[in-house]
């Protein structure tokens, strides 16, 4: 190898090892532009409905914004805040509740198949029996839930977080009020040659992001509205709290709606056992017409996620960027695809010679 290559391969991986550095800054910016991009598409809403300049369409988008949170904050956020107290309270009871549910079927399935009269059923029962007797017979469950109690303490009181609120938000509105002039930025850092290709999928990155998140309001909101009307009926408590738990944590696929799962549950199990399996039919129903109506509906074929692609991004990211990664896995998944797609299929693999 010549020495210009030299130079070049050792340029090439220090800006490997500084970009891996900067991973944390990097994928706050992205974050960013999430938010950024959510606002442009609001902002072009308004504007395609109202013909005003655009700043003031972004002013409009931005106060609606504020009234939808001070109104939520408002309404819902003192309600979901009582009931959430309320279910971590009880996470305690629903641990007993299980546990005795399971030490009743293992015990009669035991009756069964070795009889009553058993060395090995009076083994099992003196074990349950002794796990029971324990002075501290719920402290696993308690300890979940000082765990539970003690996340959200740090949660709202981590002072990094609060920073690091600030910045993407500050990024975002920076974007937001002049998106051309940074998309220009980066069309300038390509080569001549491919700028007007880089346009293109500049375009296209954005338009997927615009129907991911689309179609993750609707599709969010969708599973919050059935979440609760589902347990309204079976009559299980703290709807509210449940409710809004499914909505926010639908917006991670696979591994959200399964944890949304555990809290309803929780308050099924110490009122009738039987709701709990009819939360689970109904959680999976609703999970199978979001996942094959409302959300095909909405994003009409635009961005296609296979389930596997997307439980490797979410596993991948969260090792790399921590839990914010596994929050921002999907999007940062739909736009590696346009790139994938674009870039290296269409223009390297599909390029005629």
């Amino acid at each position: 190898m010549k020495f210009s290559n030299w130079v070049g391969f050792a340029a090439l991986i220090t800006s490997f090892f500084l970009i891996w550095s900067l991973k944390e800054l990097i994928i706050l910016i992205f974050a960013g532009v999430i938010i950024a991009m959510a606002l442009c598409t609001l902002t072009g809403k308004i504007n395609n409905l109202i013909p005003l300049p655009r700043q003031i369409c972004l002013l409009i988008a931005l106060l609606s914004v504020l009234l939808i949170l001070s109104i939520s904050i408002l309404i819902v956020v003192p309600q979901f805040n009582q009931e959430l107290k309320q279910l971590i309270a009880q996470l305690p009871y629903s641990a007993k509740a299980l546990w005795e549910i399971i030490n009743s079927t293992i015990q009669k399935i035991s009756n069964i198949l070795y009889g009553k009269d058993t060395q090995l059923v009076d083994n099992i029962s003196l074990t349950f029996m002794q796990f029971e007797a324990m002075p501290d017979g719920v402290a696993i469950a308690n300890g979940i839930t000082d765990s539970l109690s003690r996340l959200l303490n740090i949660a709202g009181n981590l002072g990094a977080g609060i920073i690091q609120t600030i910045f993407v938000l500050s990024i975002s509105l920076m974007i937001a009020v002049q998106p051309d002039s940074y998309r220009e930025i980066i069309i300038k850092l390509t080569p001549s040659f491919y700028r007007r290709r880089a346009i293109e999928i500049l375009l296209e990155c954005g338009e997927a992001l615009s129907n991911w998140m689309t179609g993750v309001i609707i599709s969010s909101t969708f599973v919050a509205f059935l979440a609760g009307i589902t347990l309204y009926l079976l009559g299980v408590k703290l709807v509210i709290a449940n409710a809004l738990i499914a909505g926010v944590l639908n917006i991670i696929p696979n591994i959200g709606p399964t944890i949304s799962t555990i809290f309803p549950i929780s308050v099924a199990l110490i009122d009738a056992p039987w709701k709990s399996i009819a939360i689970i039919i109904s959680y999976i129903t609703i999970q199978n017409i979001e996942s094959y109506i409302i959300t095909p509906s909405v994003m009409q074929y635009k961005v296609k996620l296979l389930p596997g692609l997307t439980l490797t991004a979410q596993f991948i990211f969260t090792v790399i960027f921590g839990p914010i990664g596994l929050l921002i896995s999907l999007p940062l998944t739909v736009v590696i695809q346009v790139l994938t797609k674009e870039i290296i299929i269409h223009d390297i693999l599909d390029k005629e010679k």
